[in-house]
């Protein structure tokens, strides 16, 4: 598991966004953009495991910057619908896809049980990691 983060750290942003400064949670968010599409802030939060007024401002300043785009939702106009901007997507997803095809790669052979058992064994760990800390 070192070793993953470290090489996962070791990353650079693309040179369009190298000057962004942007942080783990920053990093989750337009992974979470990029593989699901377009949600809600009060999704992005909780995926993010954020308060809503957290993901916002993640949201906002990643807004300001270029990066992402804030539409209403036809269905209620009360809520956002969030999105990676059309200009930033390629640099995003040359940065982010590799990643992803890992993963796909490593989990595309194994059987949905061998599946369910690797996610189960990530949550246990990061459930233990939590613990320790906490104490």
């Amino acid at each position: 598991m070192p070793r993953l983060v470290a090489h996962a750290k070791r990353i650079p942003p693309p040179p369009e966004l190298a000057d962004l400064t942007l942080g783990p949670r920053h990093l989750s968010l337009l992974a979470f953009l990029l593989l699901d599409g377009p949600v809600t802030v009060n999704d992005l939060a909780a995926r993010l495991q954020v308060a809503p007024t957290t993901a916002s401002l993640l949201i906002g300043d990643l807004t300001r910057k270029g990066v992402l785009e804030r539409a209403e939702d036809d269905a209620d106009r009360r809520r956002r619908i969030v999105s990676i901007a059309a200009a930033a997507r390629p640099a995003i997803e040359a940065w982010l896809a590799p990643g992803a095809e890992a993963w796909r790669r490593a989990l595309g052979p194994l059987t949905p049980r061998q599946r369910r058992i690797f996610l189960d064994t990530l949550l246990a760990y990061e459930a233990a990691v939590a613990e320790l800390r906490a104490t």
